[in-house]
């Protein structure tokens, strides 16, 4: 019977990886190839490696600059998000005693299911209202007010999880709110605010949505932005357009190399936490 689950559970492992690994495969041959090598077969070594995809991607579309562009927003928005999150949760954790604190914790746990397309309109109006288009800071404000919801509701979750009798203690040794915080409770929390980080540092470089309707000026286009327009512009030669996806995915792929422990650590503490 064991050998039986065990050959199932391979098989579902096999066509897992086959299903998440194929079409990487395809991508990163295909930007090396023509458009002819393209039509005549998907997984076929080039004849020819074409680098010069790169480099057309990177002249013709400012690749390079897009991704820069996108790992700025991308560093800024998870710091954001974790500095005033962890405060947040804190205040939501340690400080449950205040009347108005319960309401508050409901009121972010609301926001993680606001819809996003329902902002896209008043977030818009504001934007040409205090003239927030083409504005890395106004983006910067709509991604970090985005991520706080999820970030609040999983820092404060895994924070009442910490034995209070620390907290006691080091307030005996002479530790206010913000040693507290800084000293005892955030090494403690490294593993959750991992986790959050690597979703919203992937969130702050893939997002698309406000940064086609916020941004207009081509050299600050994020990465979605950019691929968006030279996909729109290029679509005759699609050698360029492939080997601009795999240059706009090293970065998120180098992040979660040397992450994933800790991503995977949060999880686990996560779920006995909780």
């Amino acid at each position: 019977m064991n050998k039986v689950k065990n050959t199932v559970l391979y098989v579902f492992s096999f066509l897992w990886c086959a299903i998440t690994l194929l079409p990487l495969l395809i991508t990163v041959l295909a930007s090396f190839k023509n458009n002819d090598e393209i039509y005549s077969g998907l997984f076929s070594i080039p004849k020819t490696w074409r680098f010069s995809n790169f480099s057309n991607a990177a002249q013709t579309a400012d690749a390079l600059v897009s991704i820069g562009n996108s790992l700025l927003m991308a560093f800024c928005t998870t710091l954001m998000v974790t500095i005033i999150g962890m405060l947040a949760s804190y205040a939501l954790s340690r400080k449950s005693f205040l009347k108005f604190m319960k309401p508050l914790n409901l009121i972010f746990m609301v926001g993680v299911m606001v819809p996003v397309h329902c902002t896209i309109i008043p977030i818009n109006t504001i934007a040409t209202a205090v003239g927030g288009k083409d504005n890395y800071f106004f983006l910067l404000l709509v991604y970090t007010t985005f991520n706080l919801a999820q970030a609040i509701f999983l820092y404060t979750g895994f924070m009442d999880g910490i034995d209070r009798s620390m907290d006691e203690a080091a307030i005996i040794d002479g530790c206010g709110d913000i040693k507290l915080l800084t000293s005892v409770l955030l090494p403690i929390c490294k593993p959750i605010i991992a986790t959050e980080a690597i979703f919203v540092f992937i969130y702050g470089y893939s997002e698309l949505i406000f940064s086609l309707i916020l941004i207009s000026n081509e050299a600050k286009y994020t990465v979605s932005r950019a691929m968006l327009s030279f996909t729109g512009n290029h679509t005759i030669d699609l050698g360029p357009q492939f080997a601009f996806v795999v240059m706009a995915m090293i970065p998120t792929v180098v992040i979660y190399i040397l992450f994933h422990e800790k991503v995977e650590a949060g999880a686990l503490a996560g779920a006995v936490k909780g």
